[in-house]
């Protein structure tokens, strides 16, 4: 399996890619494939080749920088356990940081991102730098990425230890204007209410009056149900 074999396997629909780049407003090739296609091949691709095989087709579809193409390749690395998992999978999944530029692109890496994390939470440390970036894509994906730790009902110890550490990457993010700053901290501190509200009314108690009220809104909704 090649790059131009996979990308011919998609197909393609001329007007649903027209319609794509218009939905995104970001310059770059479409194809006109749903996702739920995408997972079709994707699947059929990771029972077909070997790890290395995968991680290199991940990588030359990223390169392509097509919408779909870049989809597919976050897709092929998206599993919850990755044997060997020696930082190869993740050591490629950072360096498609830099380039995020969307939030669609940006959202299906990132989840691909979130299972590494999960699987060596080491990992942190390098997504803590992210925090501190000029780009502010790497700053959002250090929120996206770490999803899952809003998840848990009993936590443990470490996993507390990893909600508070977030919240304070969070906590320097409140007086940032871009919207999609303000929209992922309001997404960590909602997912988090599920499950940890006290935290969340904490924190909303000392940094509600940085943050934009449509963010304030949106991180409190759960709180009010």
């Amino acid at each position: 399996m090649n790059v131009d074999d996979a990308i011919a396997a998609l197909g393609g629909d001329a007007q649903k890619a027209i319609e794509m780049r218009a939905y995104h407003k970001i310059d770059r090739p479409y194809m006109g494939v749903a996702n739920p296609v995408i997972d079709t091949h994707v699947k059929e691709w990771r029972a077909a080749v070997d790890l290395d095989t995968r991680l290199q087709l991940a990588a030359d579809l990223w390169k392509t920088n097509i919408h779909e193409g870049r989809i597919a390749a976050a897709k092929l690395l998206t599993q919850a356990r990755i044997r060997p998992d020696d930082n190869q999978a993740w050591t490629l999944i950072s360096s498609w940081v830099p380039d995020f530029d969307a939030w669609a692109v940006a959202d299906h890496a990132s989840i691909a991102g979130q299972k590494r994390l999960v699987a060596d939470p080491t990992r942190l440390n390098q997504v803590e730098d992210w925090t501190r970036s000029d780009h502010m894509w790497t700053r959002r994906a250090a929120l996206v990425m770490t999803l899952p730790w809003t998840k848990q009902n009993h936590p443990k110890p470490h996993e507390i230890e990893t909600r508070d550490r977030v919240l304070e990457w969070a906590a320097t993010y409140v007086t940032d204007d871009d919207w999609f700053i303000q929209k992922a901290v309001a997404w960590w501190l909602r997912e988090l209410s599920k499950h940890d509200p006290a935290r969340v009314q904490a924190f909303l108690d000392r940094h509600s009056d940085a943050m934009k009220p449509f963010a304030v809104k949106e991180a409190s909704r759960k709180l009010r149900e």
